[in-house]
């Protein structure tokens, strides 16, 4: 039996302990939280403990679930590391690229799972369409939603845009050569709206857009290659799929199109059992520090840029 833990419990750590409690060969050994009484309320409703010390929720525990702000992504993540514990920490992995490298660093030292939580990897529409991406040329992404409430420690490209900054780079295999963006805050003293357009050594472009004022909620991404385009809606839940075709004959071609719709899925629950796969079997998680670290390289140049 493998005992998970889960520290920071506000909205999206709530998730996290709601899907360890649901599993199978798993068992919610606690919750840790600075608000010590949010943290009694969601140990009573999965049924586990609270704890009063992060201290010693990590004597109780083989791997934990980080929820907490990003600025204290890397203490937090450091902490349970040095203790022995394998790390699925929400993204971005850190704050700083440094920080990055570090916790990497230690994990590989101790010989420990470091999964980074970008989420989007594990929805359905995208690992369909993952297996019949081939080398793209052009990708256009956009992330847009209403102000939130949660997040607002970061602007808006390590809250939202770094997603599919994180998808982009999953499909681009290709160093990235030039960034141009542009962005302006709205409704905090951060970056709320932000676009970038990264250009690729392939000679791929990603045009990625990301707004956190928006009175709607779009999430899309179109990616384009030589014999036809994928466009995901991850609000719809659909895929449309455009191929082209070459008459044989006269030389002449067109285009053909089909609209795929995708079973619900539950990406989180499935995000927390691919960490529990990698904590068993010792293999590479399906995100890598390395990969949250990539991400958050490339968000950086867009900050720089801004």
């Amino acid at each position: 039996m493998i005992r998970a833990g889960v520290i920071g419990v506000g909205k999206l750590g709530r998730y996290h302990a709601q899907k360890y409690a649901a599993i199978d060969g798993v068992e919610l050994a606690g919750v840790y939280d600075l608000d010590r009484e949010r943290a009694d309320q969601v140990a009573r409703e999965f049924g586990t403990r609270s704890y009063p010390s992060l201290g010693r929720l990590l004597r109780d525990v083989d791997l934990v679930s980080i929820a907490v702000p990003t600025v204290d992504h890397y203490e937090v993540a450091k902490r349970c590391l040095r203790a022995g514990k394998h790390v699925l920490i929400e993204k971005p992995l850190t704050e700083t690229v440094t920080q990055a490298r570090k916790l990497i660093n230690l994990a590989r030292e101790k010989g420990l799972v470091l999964q980074v939580g970008h989420v989007e990897r594990f929805n359905p529409a995208l690992k369909r369409v993952a297996t019949y991406v081939r080398n793209p040329g052009f990708i256009e992404a956009e992330r847009i939603s209403p102000f939130p409430e949660r997040g607002t420690d970061v602007d808006v490209i390590l809250d939202l845009m770094i997603h599919d900054l994180d998808l982009i780079l999953h499909f681009v295999k290709s160093p990235v050569k030039r960034v141009h963006a542009v962005g302006v805050p709205v409704l905090s003293e951060k970056v709320d709206i932000a676009n970038a357009r990264i250009l690729f050594e392939s000679g791929c472009v990603a045009n990625v857009t990301a707004s956190r004022a928006s009175m709607k909620v779009s999430r899309k991404i179109r990616i384009f290659q030589e014999d036809g385009y994928f466009s995901i809606d991850f609000v719809e839940k659909n895929i449309k799929v455009v191929r082209m075709s070459i008459d044989p004959t006269s030389g002449k071609k067109s285009l053909s199109g089909e609209l795929l719709k995708t079973e619900e899925g539950d990406p989180l629950l499935d995000e927390i059992k691919s960490f529990i796969e990698s904590v068993r079997s010792g293999k590479e998680p399906e995100v890598t520090g390395l990969d949250g670290l990539r991400a958050l390289e490339v968000a950086f140049q867009v900050r720089k840029k801004i």
